[in-house]
């Protein structure tokens, strides 16, 4: 099973490394390296060029995890021959793509490695493998977003969420396992914020954005 672990690692490491935040950013002029935070992920990219295409970001960033995880159980759908591997077998080859798209997101080849913290395409893989786990995560996502305003607490919470409600609706320990890496990892991914969180210099949703971002050179 080398070569097909192998595969997904490929596979979902590219995929995730598909850059649309400085994609989407570049298409209005923007290099989005260079402006807000720096970072390509929809939340900066919605805080520099408005909910439009901040929310074109978010989508195609997990659609990219969605795909990652879909992918191996749709060749296996089409053409068993192709991905013969029994139910235990694909958990294995879907966590594994999951886990490189969000590390191919976050150090994206195609950009000098950098990139996003790898919320949305966790978030798209998770829907995927574990909806009532990401629907769960979502709401705590909502609830803390509509009392505190900070994308970035509200984005650590849900990750944290994850593995708590797999282990309590008795998914595989391997998923569980899984879900708990993803989350330190957004956890670690988001220790700049939590500085912020902690010092009171943390940007809340519907902050303004900058004036006048510079042109992509």
């Amino acid at each position: 099973m080398v070569v097909p672990l192998l595969l997904a690692a490929v596979v979902g490491n590219l995929l995730g490394a598909l850059p649309f935040g400085y994609l989407v950013a570049r298409a209005k002029g923007v290099n989005i390296f260079e402006v807000g935070s720096k970072n390509p992920g929809a939340t900066n990219v919605r805080r520099v060029l408005g909910n439009g295409p901040g929310n074109v970001v978010l989508l195609l960033d997990a659609a990219k995890g969605a795909l990652a995880v879909a992918l191996f159980p749709l060749i296996h759908l089409v053409g068993p021959q192709y991905c013969p591997f029994d139910a235990d077998g694909l958990l294995i080859l879907e966590l594994v793509s999951l886990v490189a798209s969000v590390l191919g997101h976050s150090f994206s080849c195609f950009t000098g490695f950098r990139g996003g913290k790898g919320v949305a395409t966790g978030a798209g893989g998770f829907a995927v493998l574990f909806p009532v786990g990401a629907l769960i995560a979502f709401g705590v996502f909502i609830t803390c977003l509509a009392f505190s305003r900070f994308i970035s607490l509200s984005s650590i919470l849900s990750s944290i969420t994850l593995p708590i409600a797999a282990y309590f609706l008795d998914r595989s320990p391997l998923l569980v396992g899984v879900s708990v890496v993803i989350a330190l990892f957004v956890i670690l991914r988001h220790r700049a914020n939590i500085g912020r969180l902690l010092g009171g210099t943390e940007s809340k949703i519907g902050q303004k954005k900058p004036a006048s971002p510079p042109p992509a050179p």
